[in-house]
C-alpha cells in the first residue's frame, strides 16, 4: 500500500489502483487534487483543519461514485447524497475501493476543560496504518504505521511519546504538523523517534512524498 503525505492531516492511501483519503480539511492546499482522484474519504471528525465541508459536497455532487465515511455531526452538514455519506461509530466495519476500515476512538483529545470535547473518531486501514484524529487514542488491533500528530493546542511531547509506547507500532509517520516549524519538527522527531523516547522510527514526510507501508 502506497501512503502519500499531505498537508497538516491528510494522507491518500493506494492499492491495485485505488485511491483511500483521509482528512482533507481546508488547512490543505492540496485537498481538492487528492478528492477528485479517490474513490472514498474519511474524515475524523468536524474541525476545519480536518473536515472542509465545501469542497466534499462539490466532489459529491460532481462524482455519483464517490463515498464518505464520517461521524454523524459531519454526515449531517454533508447530507445523504443518495447513501453516499455513511455515519460511521467506534466499533464499525465496512470496505471501500477494496480497503478494509475499521473505527476505533469516540472523543476529540482534552484541548482544555472549558472546551467540550468533539466527537472524533479514528480509522485503521487494512489493519496496517491508523489514523487517529485528534486524539490519542489507543485502537484495539495491532498498528504497523502510526499516523502521529505533533502539533495542535492539545498535543503534548509527553503524552505523544506514552501513546506510541501504548500502540507499540513498527513504524510511525508524523501528520499534523503545521504549527511546528521545520526545527521544531526535527526537534520533535528526535524526541520521540528510535534514537528518543519511543524507540520507534518517526518519518517526517514533505506534502506529496510518499513511502510503501
Amino acid at each position: 500500500m502506497k501512503l502519500t503525505k499531505y498537508a497538516h492531516a491528510c494522507v491518500a492511501l493506494e492499492k491495485d489502483g485505488v485511491t483511500l483519503v483521509l482528512d482533507p480539511g481546508k488547512y490543505t492546499p492540496e485537498a481538492k487534487e487528492a478528492v477528485a482522484g479517490a474513490a472514498g474519504v474519511l474524515v475524523t471528525h468536524d474541525h476545519a483543519d480536518h473536515f472542509d465541508a465545501e469542497l466534499l459536497t462539490a466532489a459529491l455532487d460532481a462524482r455519483p461514485d464517490l463515498l464518505v465515511f464520517a461521524p454523524a455531526v459531519v454526515a449531517e452538514q454533508l447530507g445523504e447524497h443518495g447513501g453516499r455519506v455513511r455515519a460511521v461509530a467506534d466499533g464499525d466495519t465496512f470496505t471501500v475501493g477494496g480497503f478494509s476500515v475499521a473505527v476505533d476512538g469516540e472523543r476529540h483529545a482534552v484541548i482544555h476543560p472549558d472546551i467540550p470535547r468533539a466527537d472524533n473518531v479514528g480509522f485503521l486501514v487494512d489493519g496496517a496504518v491508523f489514523h487517529p484524529g485528534d486524539s490519542y487514542h489507543v485502537p484495539d488491533a495491532a498498528v504497523g504505521t502510526l499516523l502521529l500528530p505533533t502539533s495542535g493546542p492539545w498535543t503534548k511531547l509527553s503524552e505523544a511519546a506514552d501513546y506510541v509506547r501504548a500502540v507499540q507500532p513498527e513504524r510511525v509517520v508524523q501528520i499534523h504538523e503545521l504549527l511546528l516549524s521545520e526545527l521544531g519538527q526535527q526537534s520533535t522527531a528526535a524526541i520521540l523517534g528510535e534514537g528518543g523516547l519511543t524507540g520507534k522510527p518517526l518519518t517526517i514526510l514533505a506534502p506529496g512524498e510518499s513511502l510503501t507501508v
